[in-house]
């Protein structure tokens, strides 16, 4: 694995982290700032731009207790300033008193902007089984 690879997978793994973490700054830190940011959560419409993106993960860290979040990465490509991974999310909530397992299947696009791997995409789709 070239050091690209590993900067895209640790860049990738900080927006697991601050997810789990519920850490708005850290995950801040991961999202482009732009306008051009998308973002899907499973089952929910489109959010564009980070002022939007950011808006909903601080609803979903104040409406979460608890999460776990562990992955498994099916596929990463990195092709010149864009970087992909494709994964499975899988999830343990805790919202009062449910406790909820799910798995995502999931997409999170990097872009290399100023020698740093940010996200600019997440896009999460529930996997039923």
């Amino acid at each position: 694995m070239t050091n690209t690879h590993d900067e895209v997978l640790a860049a990738n793994e900080a927006f697991y982290r601050a997810f789990e973490k519920k850490d708005i700054e850290a995950m801040s830190a991961v999202w482009s700032q732009g306008t051009g940011s998308l973002c899907i959560h499973p089952g929910r419409n489109l959010l564009r731009g980070w002022k939007e993106i950011r808006s909903s993960w601080e609803m979903i860290f104040k409406n979460t207790q608890y999460i776990e979040i562990e992955i498994d990465i099916l596929v990463k490509e990195v092709r010149n300033n864009i970087a992909y991974v494709v994964l499975v999310e899988n999830l343990l909530q805790v919202s009062g008193a449910r406790r909820v397992r799910a798995q995502s299947m999931a997409t999170n696009m990097f872009e290399l902007m100023a020698q740093k791997w940010y996200l600019v995409h997440h896009h999460g789709s529930p996997l039923m089984r």
